[in-house]
């Protein structure tokens, strides 16, 4: 095979990667199961199908970013439960290492262990995105496909101030 072909094959994947298609506001919440951060089996798509849930992806558990984007979530947690929200973290990390991430910093919300993919694939977004979505009975109604670090919280909360 000639090295062009070959560079034009790789450019070709990372554009498909980088470009994938996602939910659009009123679509369906995605029917998917996977495992949460201790191994246990969740039906996500159950969860998402009733009252308001937000799904935030994330790259990678305890580097930097990812960390002051789950720490905004967990530190505005008592505000957001004014509007009974659920929360749901998703990145490619382990069980273990979510886990170890949600007791390092006290995260009260679940975390998803996404190794298979599924999860991400369903929501159409490459592993290294960081994006959120707020789905109210099974409906998207708010993404970001590129979403803050620090201010993911105050992203969410003006969304669900803006529902009442």
């Amino acid at each position: 095979m000639k090295v062009s072909t070959l560079i034009l094959m790789v450019m070709s994947l990372f554009s498909n990667i980088l470009h994938a298609d996602t939910l659009e506001i009123g679509s369906s919440a995605p029917q998917v199961s996977t495992v949460d951060h201790e191994g246990n089996n969740i039906d996500l798509g159950s969860e998402l199908n009733q009252g308001i849930t937000v799904v935030f992806f994330y790259p990678k558990a305890m580097t930097p970013g990812c960390t002051a984007q789950a720490c905004s979530l967990r530190d505005a947690w008592d505000e957001l439960q004014e509007y009974n929200v659920k929360i749901f973290g998703v990145s490619s990390d382990t069980v273990k290492t979510q886990m170890a991430f949600r007791d390092k910093y006290e995260l009260p919300f679940t975390l998803i262990a996404d190794t298979d993919k599924v999860v991400s694939k369903a929501f159409g977004k490459s592993r290294w995105s960081r994006q959120a979505y707020i789905f109210k009975d099974g409906v998207l109604i708010w993404k970001d496909t590129s979403a803050s670090t620090a201010k993911q919280a105050e992203d969410v909360l003006n969304v669900l101030k803006d529902l009442k």
